[in-house]
């Protein structure tokens, strides 16, 4: 009988809508299961990663994951903590006493019991400054522990084919003590143009669902994301009050809160504390600013008055157009401005492959 042949298998821990499992998948990975505490999140990556099991619970409550994988089997864990405590922006919880930061403990206990053969570490660029870089010292100590050689950078999105300008920390680890290379990011940078200009026009507060195309796609960048489908999901805009519009209009190609007049942010007890990606509007020849929270942010539509739809932000997170986000609005765009964008992810795991 002939051996089975070998495969590459992954499991995504604290995996979002899945957007790191995309981008494995895309490589030649086959996901097999994920962990996700957010029920809309699981339901988004049910829908999308449908052969993965899923176990839609709090990672402290997952005691065992089991596997069934021959010695011929690579394995792959891979997923980043939640990262809103190691953020830059945000200055209130990034300590050590915020009890979100420390579960990286949890992370590191999977990949104890799992002994794969790659890790994937992935968070914001703020986990290796926060508390003087305690916390990323920290991780990678945790994997020396275990055995692993690792080995930590940061990659910008925007130089892998994704029309935004976003910078992520990675740590690669490998139990077998194997090099590995960091990939090189040198695509042609893709515009916001480039991957939305084929989008339908929206109102505020668009809530129809799936709609056609506006128009042919005018870039490789969209022939790609649109791939065979007609028509797409996730069309909707949060619905921003007339006096948010109208300081929208104010807002010119690049601009951002800084252009609107002072009579109309008084709402705001010192606007000059904003930070410049409030009220950005993107620029249409160059790559997106991050998308993150792009509602609580306002990012502006580079042409229309108006803010992002899940489906505008889900292209310039690299998600194709065929992977439907589930939940409300709200849940929709956390989910987008969470996850992993799958280009940068692909290249990652195509240099660890």
């Amino acid at each position: 009988m002939k051996s089975p042949k070998s495969r590459n298998i992954g499991i995504d821990l604290f995996s979002g809508a899945g957007g790191m499992s995309l981008g494995a998948e895309l490589a030649g990975i086959e996901v097999v299961a994920a962990v996700e505490a957010d029920p809309h999140a699981a339901e988004t990556f049910r829908l999308n990663h449908p052969k993965a099991v899923m176990l839609n619970q709090r990672i402290e409550l997952v005691s065992a994951i089991n596997l069934q994988r021959s010695q011929r089997d690579r394995l792959i864990v891979f997923g980043g903590p939640p990262c809103q405590g190691f953020s830059t922006s945000n200055q209130r919880t990034r300590g050590s006493s915020n009890p979100v930061n420390w579960l990286f403990t949890q992370y590191l206990r999977v990949v104890k019991q799992l002994s794969p053969d790659w890790v994937v570490f992935e968070n914001v660029t703020g986990l290796s400054i926060t508390e003087n870089g305690h916390f990323l010292e920290a991780v990678m100590q945790g994997f020396k522990k275990l055995g692993y050689s690792a080995e930590s950078f940061v990659l910008n999105a925007h130089e892998f084919g994704v029309p935004q300008r976003r910078s992520r920390l990675f740590i690669v680890a490998s139990i077998h003590q194997e090099k590995f290379t960091v990939p090189n990011g040198n695509r042609a940078e893709v515009t916001v143009t480039d991957a939305i200009s084929d989008l339908p026009i929206l109102r505020n507060g668009s809530m129809v669902d799936v709609r056609s195309y506006r128009s042919e796609p005018h870039s490789d960048y969209a022939r790609k994301m649109r791939g065979s489908v007609a028509s797409c999901a996730n069309h909707l805009v949060t619905r921003n009050a007339p006096y948010v519009v109208e300081r929208f209009k104010h807002v010119p190609v690049g601009g951002n809160w800084a252009n609107i007049p002072a009579e109309q942010m008084k709402n705001y007890a010192d606007p000059s504390r904003c930070h410049t990606g409030i009220y950005r509007r993107l620029d249409p020849k160059k790559p997106s600013v991050v998308i993150g929270n792009f509602r609580k942010n306002m990012l502006i539509h580079p042409t229309q008055h108006r803010g992002l739809s899940v489906r505008e932000a889900a292209r310039l997170q690299s998600f194709p157009d065929w992977f439907t986000f589930k939940g409300s609005i709200g849940f929709q765009q956390q989910q987008v401005g969470n996850a992993v964008p799958p280009l940068l992810a692909k290249a990652v795991f195509e240099a660890v492959l």
